[in-house]
């Protein structure tokens, strides 16, 4: 909150890719562009990583929020990396991944956000297809929808991630710049985001 990568506006919410009328949008990107908090978010997602899955052997960033994120993760953790597409090149060569991926070894993929999950295990699917073995999906944060709950169990790739928006909540009640009907509206949003009005 303090560098806007997550603002709040209940009153003239945000309207996402899927329709969805949000009260609260989250940019991780804007992470990059501060060190102290690239530093944090770097160092958090690598241990984390290695603690739950530290047989891997490659990162893979998911295109093209978690790129540099994921970049980050493989150099300190001295790592090969690859990214996905959401769709193939049109050009050249026409990949969807990028990189050298050796089929078999045991990939990690980064995500920098989590809402519904399809695009995340589309790029799952892609590594998979290409003959990567995914041992799990590390991500920045999610809203814990139901729907990625499901998904991420339904293709067997277990997810972690350094917040959601249950701890987001929390830390909202404690900023004294929010009112109680902010909160609200989040907290009433994340119950049914598709029915949620302003």
């Amino acid at each position: 909150m303090q560098i806007k990568a997550i603002e709040l506006r209940p009153k003239n919410p945000f309207t996402w890719a899927s329709g969805i009328k949000s009260p609260i949008y989250c940019d991780n990107r804007v992470i990059l562009s501060h060190p102290t908090v690239r530093d944090f978010v770097r160092a958090n997602l690598s241990i984390q990583i290695i603690k739950k899955f530290n047989n891997v052997e490659i990162i893979a960033g998911v295109a093209t929020g978690a790129i540099g994120i994921a970049s980050l993760v493989a150099q300190e953790l001295n790592l090969p990396m690859i990214y996905v597409r959401s769709s193939a090149k049109g050009h050249g060569r026409q990949n969807l991944i990028e990189g050298h991926l050796e089929k078999g070894k045991k990939i990690v993929v980064v995500e920098d956000l989590i809402s519904t999950g399809m695009s995340s295990i589309k790029a799952v699917n892609s590594i998979k297809e290409a003959g990567g073995n995914v041992i799990g999906m590390s991500a920045i944060f999610t809203y814990g929808f139901n729907i990625s709950k499901d998904v991420f169990k339904e293709k067997d790739c277990e997810l972690i991630t350094l917040s959601d928006y249950n701890h987001l909540i929390s830390c909202v009640k404690e900023n004294e710049t929010f009112k109680p009907e902010e909160t609200l509206a989040l907290e009433t949003w994340s119950k049914n985001p598709e029915a949620w009005k302003p």
